[in-house]
């Protein structure tokens, strides 16, 4: 039996890691979370010469969050392009049959270069859905989060940073939704007005786990 990859990409503060935990428990699959290894992949990716990841190795938090929100979010597609060989790299390692993984970096361009390119014997049976938050709720549930002053802490004008940030992460979104769109692809835009739950539903239906 081949592999089953669930992926969810999307813009952050959308739900996706928590969406990733209840498909973990509820079908025991194995949740590879990429965000905990986007530093280790983006020094590998500066360590071999990848422009973008090579260039960010050296910023300040000023020079990273005070550019221009449009910037900032080119240079993220960016740096997704220079660091997805290395999340199906760590897909293949895995050796479990379910595998549901989540991250920003799984854009739908991504996916469209890297996803489907296994020889046909070794092909998992891949499976990709994207989930970005409305702007009001990214926002909103962003400013819960106590772990934003750790990351803005060496700025010299933080809320100018965060506005930049959401501003930056509203753009991404944009262009995940009208890249999946471009696909066919499903992509969920959570708005809060559904319990967690109901959009879980709808996303185990797209992923075709029902």
């Amino acid at each position: 039996m081949n592999k089953k990859i669930l992926i969810m990409g999307g813009s952050p503060c959308s739900g996706k890691s928590t969406i990733a935990e209840m498909i973990a428990r509820e079908y025991g699959a194995h949740y590879f979370k990429v965000d905990d290894f986007l530093g280790e992949f983006m020094a590998r990716a500066a360590a071999e010469g990848k422009e973008t990841c090579q260039r960010y190795q050296g910023l300040s938090p000023d020079e990273i969050w005070l550019e221009d929100p449009a910037v900032q979010c080119r240079d993220e597609f960016l740096i997704y392009e220079e660091i997805a060989p290395y999340f199906f790299e760590k897909l293949e390692q895995i050796s479990e049959e379910i595998i549901v993984t989540e991250g920003a970096g799984y854009t739908p361009e991504v996916m469209k270069k890297h996803a489907w390119t296994y020889p046909s014997e070794a092909a998992p049976e891949i499976r990709y859905v994207a989930i970005i938050p409305t702007p009001e709720f990214q926002i909103e549930h962003y400013r819960q989060r106590e772990w934003i002053q750790y990351v803005l802490a060496g700025c010299s004008d933080k809320e100018r940073a965060f506005d930049n940030w959401m501003q930056r992460d509203i753009l991404f979104g944009r262009q995940v939704k009208e890249e999946c769109d471009a696909m066919g692809g499903f992509c969920f835009v959570n708005d809060g007005s559904q319990t967690i739950e109901e959009l879980y539903d709808q996303v185990k239906r797209a992923l075709e786990l029902e």
